[in-house]
């Protein structure tokens, strides 16, 4: 019977079981990396739920972890040419990550449509300071940051839909591709000391992305497990090496972030595998599932993390930003040889 005395013993049971892991895991420690509250501390024994309650807390509770600040500031350029791979997405939740787990973020929204300054929440209507303003050198970037309401470590630069003419107007404008670069001086940016400035640029590879990969030293390119997963991505790296070669010798692709990805479809493992082997070392271990959640939160104007932060896809990226932030020493390393 449901209602019997074994079933209120085997739930009563269940639930100190649950409550002791519970406290185990949060007790626990992992004194490698010098983070405290680790998802590595979490007993390999744990339910995936109880591992995902866990790190659902964190997100609720986002002093309980705190990943260590950078040595010198991360300028990252997310791009892709490829439409619909997950760019925005993947830039406003790897913020959000990073700033739920100790880590100021800025988020320069360089796409006309502004769906990174919708997914945090900030305004981007006609006539708000916007990168447009920014990139014409008609505001600082402390005029034009706006903080969003989620974090108070997370903040945006929007874009307007005035940026779609930004690019003709930059085309008879001297140093047109340092514009932004220019912009984003310690001076500039006021008193938002970025730990990490994350840009998300157009499908495109126009003068709106050229200028964020002038101003970064990193690419972050988001791949689709799709069948036309690389198709195009050549086109890009050529791009980045002529802008090597002419314009930042320090620009190279330090991440590769594996995005919806469908575990039920051989197709998803053959892709993943294929961007490893072409990638190596710079494809993040933590891969960003195929997920509703994801998909809702900007239409509330949320990231997943604060919309559903139980959500497979909110546990994928807070790995993945966990991940990214650890990889600074051995960037630092290998700029160092």
């Amino acid at each position: 019977m449901s209602g019997g005395p074994e079933s209120t013993v085997s739930r009563e049971t269940t639930s100190r079981e649950t409550d002791h892991q519970s406290d185990q895991a949060t007790s626990s420690g992992n004194g490698d990396d010098g983070f405290t509250a680790p998802y590595n501390g979490i007993s390999v024994e744990e339910t995936p739920i109880g591992a995902a309650a866990h790190r659902a807390s964190q997100v609720l509770h986002p002093h309980s972890v705190s990943l260590p600040k950078p040595p010198e500031r991360r300028i990252l350029t997310i791009a892709n040419q490829k439409g619909g791979v997950g760019k925005t997405t993947s830039a406003v939740n790897l913020a959000s990550a990073l700033a739920v787990q100790g880590l100021t973020v800025l988020v320069i929204d360089l796409d006309p449509q502004g769906n990174a300054s919708t997914a945090l929440g900030v305004a981007h209507h006609s006539g708000v300071p916007s990168s447009y303003e920014l990139l014409l050198g008609e505001v600082t970037a402390a005029e034009a940051i706006q903080k969003s309401p989620h974090n108070d470590r997370l903040f945006c630069i929007p874009a307007t839909i005035d940026l779609a003419g930004a690019e003709i107007e930059l085309v008879s404008m001297v140093a047109r591709e340092g514009r932004l670069k220019g912009a984003l001086s310690e001076k500039a940016l006021g008193e938002v000391d970025a730990d990490f400035i994350l840009i998300d640029c157009p499908p495109s590879l126009g003068l709106l992305t050229v200028n964020a990969m002038v101003a970064a030293k990193e690419v972050l390119i988001p791949i689709q497990c799709e069948y036309y997963a690389l198709e195009g991505v050549g086109q890009l790296l050529r791009n980045i090496e002529l802008v090597q070669a002419h314009l930042n010798p320090d620009l190279h692709v330090s991440t590769v972030l594996l995005t919806m990805y469908d575990g039920r479809t051989k197709l998803a493992d053959q892709v993943a595998e294929e961007v490893r082997t072409h990638f190596g070392d710079a494809v993040l271990r933590a891969v960003i599932p195929r997920s509703v959640k994801v998909s809702e939160a900007p239409g509330y104007g949320m990231t997943v993390l604060d919309y559903d932060p139980g959500s497979r896809g909110a546990m994928s990226y807070l790995d993945a930003g966990r991940e990214l932030a650890a990889r600074t020493a051995h960037i630092t390393k290998q700029e160092q040889r």
